[in-house]
């Protein structure tokens, strides 16, 4: 890459830039969804206690949407490190409300080292509940994307779900 790219962020990129970046705006991608089926062994749990983080899902006809930043081809080596656990470049079409253009987008492919696959929502829950790495708990990042999701006028039934069973698992009372 020679020039700006634009990069389509669907989980923390949506929240936390932790790059610098020449614009940033909502956007969507076509076939995917977004699933929280990747590990993470790093920033939201342990190598023997992942947490879940999201990666993409190819589904023809579905829109996925999220932001895009324009970044300088020198923030990818920041990016790579970031992305490491499981995920890979990949090269998307993103569509803005005025338009569209070539892009990169990070996914975590099905059978990756990290990958958790899907499992029943409650199960999911309780792994986000109890797990956290050096970025902080996995809970945080569920929070932190349904409400940048919301910012973004965004709706996402698997997110939001996710968010209302934490919620509601984390103010039970214990027995």
């Amino acid at each position: 890459m020679t020039g700006p790219t634009w990069l389509f962020g669907y989980g923390s990129l949506i929240w936390k830039q932790d790059f610098p970046f020449l614009d940033a705006r909502r956007a969507h991608i076509k076939g995917w969804k977004r699933r929280f089926w990747q590990g993470s062994h790093d920033h939201r749990g342990t190598a023997e206690a992942p947490g879940r983080v999201v990666t993409l899902i190819e589904t023809p006809g579905e829109p996925c949407y999220g932001r895009a930043f324009l970044i300088d081809p020198d923030v990818f080596e920041h990016l790579d490190n970031r992305e490491v656990n499981g995920y890979e470049r990949h090269p998307v079409e993103i569509h803005f409300d005025d338009g569209q253009a070539t892009g990169i987008v990070y996914v975590g492919p099905v059978g990756n080292f990290a990958w958790l696959g899907d499992a029943p929502a409650d199960e999911i829950a309780a792994q986000i509940l109890r797990s956290a790495g050096r970025s902080g708990k996995n809970l945080d990042y569920v929070l932190g994307l349904a409400k940048a999701l919301r910012e973004l006028d965004v709706h996402d039934d698997h997110v939001f779900d996710l968010e209302q069973r934490v919620t509601k698992s984390r103010s039970a009372p214990l027995a």
